[in-house]
């Protein structure tokens, strides 16, 4: 598997990030190009502690028993998705665009990038599981969007 921290394979996620363009239509799924962008920004932020999200204990308990299964396989499409990481509104592109690159290039400088440890729905993460999470959430996405 790829890597968020190498900075070859952390090129080639931007890349694909800077393919899209503001008349990209997903081929699956509800979000605009730009509410997608919103949504793996927010969650790429949670890696270095500067998104909170309210999770209650049945929800985490859930997460924790659901990580290995999901961390190890493809992401599902239509994936029920937190309150937080629901964005309806319509958001400027460019914008959008430049903070996920942003944020996402920041792995770059390797695993000291990461700021926290407990994810607050996956519960304990490791370098390796951010890496897969992130690489694999925002691949997800890229591809619902042709990318």
């Amino acid at each position: 598997m790829k890597s968020i921290f190498d900075k070859t394979d952390n090129a080639i996620i931007i890349n694909r990030i800077n393919k899209l363009t503001p008349e990209s239509k997903a081929e699956r799924g509800k979000m605009s190009v730009d509410q997608m962008l919103e949504h793996t920004n927010a969650a790429v932020i949670v890696a270095f502690g500067e998104k909170e999200l309210k999770v209650n204990f049945l929800i985490k308990l859930v997460g924790k028993i659901l990580k290995k299964k999901v961390f190890n396989s493809e992401f599902k499409k239509n994936s029920p998705t937190a309150k937080e990481f629901v964005f309806t509104a319509q958001y400027d592109f460019e914008h959008s665009k430049n903070e996920l690159i942003k944020n996402f290039s920041r792995f770059a400088a390797g695993i000291e990038s990461i700021k926290t440890n407990d994810h607050p729905f996956w519960g304990n993460m490791s370098p390796e599981d951010w890496n897969k999470l992130m690489w694999k959430h925002v691949d997800h996405h890229l591809k619902q969007f042709g990318v």
